[in-house]
């Protein structure tokens, strides 16, 4: 692999020191990032999340912020 002459260097630490890379949330669209979040807890805990948005009518994730903002709140009383 060839190494970076130090004007080469100086040239990409300006490109990323004045750009911002574009963020993706993941691939795919509205429900696989809805399922990828899922997929990381455990089994009754993303059946009690899913369940609660299909009742409440939200989506996984206003659940889990809703969760968390009350234990905010809670935490600070």
């Amino acid at each position: 692999m060839a190494r970076m002459t130090e004007e080469e260097a100086d040239a990409l630490d300006e490109l990323w020191t004045k750009t911002t890379p574009p963020l993706k949330h993941g691939a795919g669209g509205f429900f696989t990032r809805q399922r990828d979040l899922l997929a990381s807890l455990d089994r009754i805990t993303a059946e009690y999340i899913s369940s609660q948005a299909e009742v409440l009518r939200q989506s996984p994730a206003e659940v889990i912020a809703n969760m968390v903002r009350k234990e905010i709140v809670a935490a600070s009383a």
